[in-house]
């Protein structure tokens, strides 16, 4: 007779099942509580694959593509699914690089063939008849060094040279029909599974794979073509490839070779020329702008942009002012509440619109304004004789959440407005087929400097991430073409820097915090990196407005 195991499910339910039943079998009993096709599940708050048995008492939870860890899932599958497309279609010289995230789908490039739109629509389609076949996603278990051997004989030195940079002796790889691939996280059991996506042809041998996310988890949505974003984005991968460091493999050999020294330095200028840039285009125009806006997601580095454009301006005789539009926060007994009956300070309805518009009319006139400070004790505006007046050379530099939506800054005409979007557009990758999501980068940062200025662990900002995810998809991103420039501050050398400081955190989680999962994927991201100390990362850098140490206040 079998052994019994009790699982409970989600507190929900508990059932028996037979010891060394699949999870897969076990997620058959579970389906009427999902939308979509289970992709993974998570034993004990520890991610599994559906293809693993319980032998154990334990707590269950399945996940599909509108749970963060499901979606990341679907996204490794897709994106092996068209790895395995692309080598049925256009043969073995044929090497597709999966780069950066771009709109809502994923940005890749095939090298070694050229390709156009009816190619394109012919990988889609071999995709397609891959869904109908059903493949399994199949996990095995094999060693560093026989990893090793087989991706060199495949030629995927990306894939060899990372892991050179892993200790481990055994290592999992997935097998997709006769295709080997290297993942970082678990993928669905099946093909069926996966059965929604679109590839759409820019130019280039570049094309985006789209698929469904946790905001419309529904449906695959249209790419919309974002021209400053994906430029910006070429712009830092070439300047990454002259720098011969396109992977976390390549970044390691140079800290390995100790030359990080260096590589700060170029970091660090190729940033700021994007100021340089920019300050001399407002100068040149310095006649008709008046207001520079700078917008972008958590963590990105706005207040440390503000900070270093406002001395880029002085340097051209400009001066400057900086207005928080914090300060015009309604007082908290008129501020909009959600749906959960919290008050949301993230909406624009959330702020004085008509008080900041009428202030911003009467300082470009000339008129001195007193301007308000929020008072976050009381949640009351104050005024304590903060006047204000402009020159003629005056320029206003806002940062914020809003800062790209018109409707925040109405009563200035566009042309007196230079609205600046700044994000982490990362351009390295983990190898060939493993990006490094630009949300990660942010997350890392936000951790650290959550618990340096505010105390929070962190599972306090995991935990709440997710709903600033929410307010960017809300309030940010649909802004991003108002934009009159795209800068990017992810900083090529930064992922070993912050493995210091945000390690140590991460390990702070406890296992049955519902952050936990999470925490062993940056935990296990960061593995890919060797440390970088910090002790000549600049003071006006992006990086020390999140590890500390800036000279900005």
């Amino acid at each position: 007779m079998n052994r019994m195991v009790k699982v409970n499910f989600r507190n929900i339910v508990t059932k028996e099942f037979a010891a060394d039943t699949t999870l897969l079998e076990i997620s058959h009993s579970f389906k009427k509580y999902y939308n979509y096709p289970i992709l993974i599940a998570k034993v004990d708050n520890d991610i599994a694959n559906l293809s693993e048995t319980i032998t154990r008492k334990c707590t269950i939870e399945f996940c599909d593509r509108s749970s963060p860890e499901g979606n990341a899932a679907y996204g490794r599958s897709v994106q092996f699914l068209l790895i395995v497309a692309v080598k049925k279609v256009l043969g073995e010289e044929a090497e597709i690089v999966i780069e950066h995230s771009l709109d809502n789908g994923v940005y890749c490039e095939i090298h070694g063939v050229e390709i156009d739109k009816p190619i394109i629509k012919k990988i889609e389609d071999k995709m397609l008849e891959l869904v109908k076949q059903d493949f399994l996603y199949v996990k095995v278990s094999v060693s560093r060094m026989d990893a090793i051997k087989y991706f060199k004989k495949k030629k995927q030195m990306d894939k060899v040279q990372v892991l050179k940079y892993i200790s481990n002796t055994y290592i999992s790889l997935h097998r997709l029909d006769d295709i080997y691939d290297y993942f970082h996280g678990e993928l669905a059991y099946s093909t069926k599974d996966i059965d929604s996506f679109k590839l759409t042809y820019i130019k280039d041998n570049g094309f985006v794979l789209s698929y469904p996310n946790i905001y419309t988890p529904e449906c695959t949505l249209d790419y919309v073509h974002r021209e400053k974003i994906y430029q910006t984005f070429l712009n830092y991968t070439r300047w990454g490839q002259i720098l011969g460091i396109r992977n976390s493999a390549e970044l390691n050999t140079v800290v390995s070779t100790g030359k990080y020294d260096e590589l700060i330095m170029l970091s660090e200028a190729y940033f700021n020329s994007q100021l340089t840039r920019i300050g001399d285009e407002i100068n040149n125009n310095r006649d008709n702008i008046k207001l520079v806006l700078i917008g972008g997601p958590s963590s990105s580095g706005k207040t440390t942009m503000s900070k270093k454009l406002e001395v880029q301006l002085r340097s051209l005789g400009l001066k400057t002012h900086q207005i928080s539009v914090d300060d015009y926060f309604l007082n908290r007994n008129e501020t909009p509440k959600d749906k959960n009956g919290e008050y949301d300070f993230e909406s624009l309805n959330a702020i004085d619109v008509t008080l900041f518009n009428q202030h911003l009319t009467k300082l470009l006139e000339g008129e001195k304004v007193l301007l308000p400070e929020y008072n976050f004790v009381t949640g009351e505006r104050e005024y304590k004789q903060r006047w204000l007046q402009l020159g003629p050379n005056d320029i206003i530099i806002i940062e914020g959440l809003h800062a790209l939506n018109e409707d925040l800054t109405m009563s200035v005409d566009r042309k007196n407005k230079y609205k600046i979007y700044i994000s982490t557009l990362t351009q390295l990758n983990i190898d060939n087929h493993n990006r490094i999501h630009t949300s990660d980068t942010r997350k890392l940062r936000r951790i650290i400097r959550d618990n340096k200025t505010r105390g929070y662990t962190a599972a306090d900002t995991l935990n709440m991430w997710k709903k600033i995810r929410e307010g960017e998809e809300k309030y940010i991103f649909p802004f991003q073409d108002e934009a009159d420039i795209v800068v990017n501050s992810a900083l090529v050398y930064e992922l070993g820097v912050l493995k210091i400081y945000a390690e140590p955190l991460l390990f702070s989680v406890e296992p049955n915090d519902p952050a936990y999962p999470e925490a062993i994927r940056l935990i296990n991201f960061l593995r890919n990196f060797l440390p970088i100390p910090s002790d000549n990362v600049p003071k006006d850098s992006i990086l020390r407005e999140f590890i500390s140490g800036s000279c900005f206040k």
